[in-house]
């Protein structure tokens, strides 16, 4: 079966997000879960755009929130003209076996130099140790 996916769009910019657990990089009996997830970036708008930072807000199923902040992603900040796209896959680890995530991606419209905020829809992370889905 194919991981949901969650998408969000923002000033034209298409967000879409699938999460999948990691079974074999996870150890359930140490408390310690871990997922992939991949992202792809749409511009569908009519200016070019470059993703300059991202912010996520991790939540374990214990209502832990951990703010990650920084620049770019996986090393990159790319450009996107109109009607590209962007994809890239990493992944967070929980102590719980169960969490969602959310976020922003703070880009920049290359041509007026404008920033602007595009939404990262939030998504479930859900192992198959939860008893009862969650999310």
């Amino acid at each position: 079966m194919a991981a949901p996916s969650f998408t969000a769009t923002t000033r034209g910019i298409t967000v879409s997000v699938q999460a999948f657990y990691l079974e074999d990089q996870s150890e359930p009996e140490k408390g310690q879960f871990v997922w992939a997830y991949r992202v792809r970036i749409v511009n569908g708008g009519t200016a070019t755009a470059q993703l300059l930072k991202r912010t996520w807000l991790i939540t374990d199923g214990q209502g832990r929130q951990q703010r990650v902040h920084g620049d770019g992603v996986v090393g990159e900040q790319p450009v996107l003209e109109p009607g590209e796209a962007f994809e890239y896959t990493s992944g967070t680890p929980l102590a719980t076996p169960s969490g969602f995530m959310r976020g922003m991606y703070h880009m920049v419209d290359t041509g007026s130099g404008e920033p602007f905020d595009v939404v990262i829809p939030a998504f479930s992370l859900d192992s198959p140790h939860e008893p009862h889905g969650v999310h």
